[in-house]
This record gives C-alpha cells, structure tokens and sequence, in this order.
C-alpha cells in the first residue's frame, strides 16, 4: 500500500470515531455482509461514517492490508478494528457491540410467539433428522423470516411455545414478538405461514408515470435520489433530494408515517434503499421502478440516458 492511501485511511480514523468500511451506502447496501452489518450498526448509533469502497479501488484494497482484515464490511471503532459481518453480528447478539458504544445492554426479554398445533407438528418433522441442532429463529431487517437447524452459540435468547424451542438474536427477539405461525395446505403446495403484526406495509412499485402525475398535483411522496455522487451531479435530477448524511439525520427523526420515494438509475439500488428504511419503521416506503432511466424514456426526453 502507498503512503498516500494509509494516510487517507489514518485521516478517515481519526476524523470520525465510527468508520463503516462497506459496499455500497449506508442506505443502500450493494452486499449482504455489508447490508446485516449496516442493519445492526443502525440500530444503535444514528451518526457513523461509511466509506463504500466500490467507489475507491484504492481504499478497498488499502483497507484490507492496513488491517491485515482480508473481507468487506470493516468496522472501525477509534482507529482499532473491531471485524467483519460475522464478529458485528456476534458482538450485536452478546451485548459487546452495545457495551462498545457506551449504550445500555439489549433487551432479552423472550418474544410471544403463537405455533398452532399443525404447524407445531411440521415443524417437530423437521427436526427429526437432526436431533442435535438447534432451531434458530431469523427476521432480518426486510422482515424476512426463515428457520435454520444449526448448532447453539451460546448468546441466542430462548423462546418456548407449543413444545417448539427456538433460538433467536437479539434483533429478532423484538421483530417476532406477536408473531403468529400456522401451516396451510393450497394447489401449490403445502407450507408454513407466518404472521407478523410488526411488519411494516412491504415496499411498493411507483413507475415513472404515477410519480410525474403525483409530481404535477405537488402530492409526490418525499423522494430522494440514491445514485452515486458522481451521477447525481452530471445528470441532475431535479425533482429528487440527494440521499446524503443531512437527509439522512432528518429522516431519522421523522414520523415513520411520512411517505418516502427512492429513484436510482435503474431502479435497483433505489429498491434496497427503500427496503432499509421500511426495516427502519418507515410504513409507505415506494421504489420508483426503472429509475431515472424510464423518465427519460417514458416522461421527459430531454433527460439524458447513460
């Protein structure tokens, strides 16, 4: 590594006491390591730096020898690496991360879940193969829940119902709590069913059309503009607020019922943007499918396509 690229990297440490080394923003993640070390992170700290390193070739090279740290994400905490993905993860589960930041320790209060007796008994099917695992309880931060049989950490809390014993972290002790799951037999098959009252409203598609409809009644959602730097200058869109830290912090003292929009270049970046938030509380959250690239074909043929 250059000394050009450890001084950038020293400077980035110093200047900011919580550095977030990623792919992709902050609001929108471009892997899923970086995406559950964001989600995690979120949940405790409104204000950390993030540097996406797909955007720096040289940061995301440099980052990893300076660290002797071989993968991304990288999290940093006053110059000292803490880990990856995975040491986030079990430090978020354990309380280190919390007791880290100076913050009280999570809660570990057990989540009510409701198993009806048929669902009960599928699942107890299931685990007959592999008596010696555990049962894991998961919802992410897009309220995706999926069941794993692997072995016990040590840190998981324990909820108990319907002779099911399932293993949960600490983020998804809160998300399940209520959580209602049946088993139903269709024309397509037979499965488990999960209900779950704490979900927000799933994210929903606006095409280019409706949002320039909406736009002209002055009745558009907030929508903001999550396109890399570089785009959103040469090729301004100017309907749009760039998805930057000061929006950011206002946002994350806004009234969760507040409608919110995201547009990227073709519409995929702006989705998981969009899904971020809606993990954030956020209950009408709106990607604008196609992105800034179907208003210039469909709306406005001035704007210019790349």
């Amino acid at each position: 590594m250059d000394n050009a690229t450890r001084q950038r990297i020293e400077s980035l440490l110093q200047t900011h006491p919580v550095v977030l080394f990623m792919k992709g923003e902050r609001q929108a993640p471009r892997c899923g390591f970086s995406a559950t070390a964001v989600g995690m992170i979120d949940q405790l700290l409104g204000d950390y730096h993030t540097v996406d390193v797909l955007e720096d070739p040289e940061i995301r090279e440099g980052i990893k020898v300076y660290g002797q740290w071989p993968t991304i994400p990288q999290l940093y905490v006053k110059g000292e690496l803490i880990g990856g993905s995975d040491i986030i993860a079990g430090m978020f589960n354990s309380g280190e991360l919390h007791s880290l930041f100076g913050l009280p320790a999570p809660d570990r209060t057990p989540p009510k879940i409701h198993i009806t007796s048929k669902a009960a008994e599928a699942i107890k099917a299931g685990m007959e193969d592999d008596p010696d695992l555990a049962l894991h309880l998961s919802i992410d931060g897009r309220w995706q829940a999926q069941f794993m049989l692997k072995p016990a950490e040590g840190h998981e809390i324990v909820a108990e119902t319907a002779g099911i014993r399932m293993l949960v972290d600490v983020a998804t002790a809160r998300r399940a709590d209520g959580l209602e799951i049946d088993w139903v037999d269709g024309l397509t098959g037979s499965g488990l069913k999960i209900s779950n009252p704490n979900a927000p409203a799933a994210v929903a598609e606006l095409s280019v059309t409706e949002l320039a409809a909406l736009l002209a009644k002055n009745e558009a959602p907030m929508l903001f503009d999550v396109r890399p730097p570089a785009d959103r200058q040469a090729y301004p869109f100017a309907a749009a607020r760039a998805l930057d830290a000061e929006a950011v912090a206002e946002l994350e003292q806004m009234d969760r019922a507040q409608p919110l929009a995201f547009v990227c270049h073709h519409g995929n970046a702006s989705r998981q943007a969009a899904e971020h938030f809606r993990g954030l509380g956020f209950t009408r959250t709106y990607n604008v499918s196609g992105g800034v690239d179907a208003w210039a074909t469909q709306i406005d043929s001035d704007f210019p396509r790349y």
